[in-house]
């Protein structure tokens, strides 16, 4: 099976490690399949042809010789489906597994990302004096029902799912907020799923190209 997943050839320092195209890498990694990343810069990115495998034009795409299809959750949905590394073999253990990807996409990650984009790209703007503490507020509420269900569990169900990994690359974005040190157990989860060889793998496939591709400075 021939498998290409779009990558960026290169972003600045605070993405690295935490574009999308790393969630897609890790399942693949996981399931022991092989891929070839397709590399693109900003002039690919706003392409015609590149749109029409990404209308968004995003990262990541994917495709193999069945599909082309795009976004980080229906990718590893779709490869969940093939590889029993990423989902039980049985209909309930599956269905399960889809339930938590789409818990993190939906339930944890947009108030994780109101967040993030607090402290990220509107640092500093007076505005988020008063509308970050609100932001937190609500991201909190969502990983404190998330820390109890996990409880002293070691993985969402009773084994590492593509549940597992999509919440986990959701939840390493607050590494910089002190959030994941206030929910001990989620700091933990986080800790013992990036520990994983398949992740250490996929994140290093995303870092190299970004080091050979470093702009020199004028």
């Amino acid at each position: 099976m021939n498998i290409h997943v779009s990558a960026f050839r290169w972003v600045p320092p605070f993405a690295q490690g935490y574009v999308r195209d790393l969630r897609v890498r890790w399942a693949l990694e996981e399931a022991g399949l092989p891929y070839e990343a397709t590399l693109i810069d900003p002039d690919v990115q706003a392409s015609e042809a590149y749109r029409e495998w990404q209308p968004f034009g995003q990262v990541p795409a994917f495709r193999d010789d069945a599909v082309e299809i795009f976004e980080s959750g229906a990718i590893v949905l779709y490869l969940a489906a093939r590889s029993e590394a990423l989902a039980p073999a049985d209909e309930a253990g599956r269905a399960r597994m889809m339930t938590w990807v789409i818990s993190a996409l939906n339930s944890i990650e947009p108030f994780v990302q109101n967040l993030v984009q607090l402290d990220v790209f509107h640092a500093g703007e007076a505005w988020t004096v008063e509308r970050r503490p609100q932001a937190e507020a609500m991201l909190c509420k969502h990983l404190a029902a998330l820390g109890a269900w996990l409880g002293e569990r070691e993985f969402l169900e009773d084994r590492f799912t593509a549940g597992d990994l999509m919440m986990t690359m959701v939840l390493r974005e607050l590494a910089n907020t002190g959030l994941l040190e206030r929910y001990a157990n989620l700091g933990a989860y986080v800790r013992r799923c990036t520990d994983r060889p398949a992740f250490r793998r996929a994140l290093e496939a995303q870092l190299k190209p970004f080091r050979e591709n470093e702009p020199t400075a004028i």
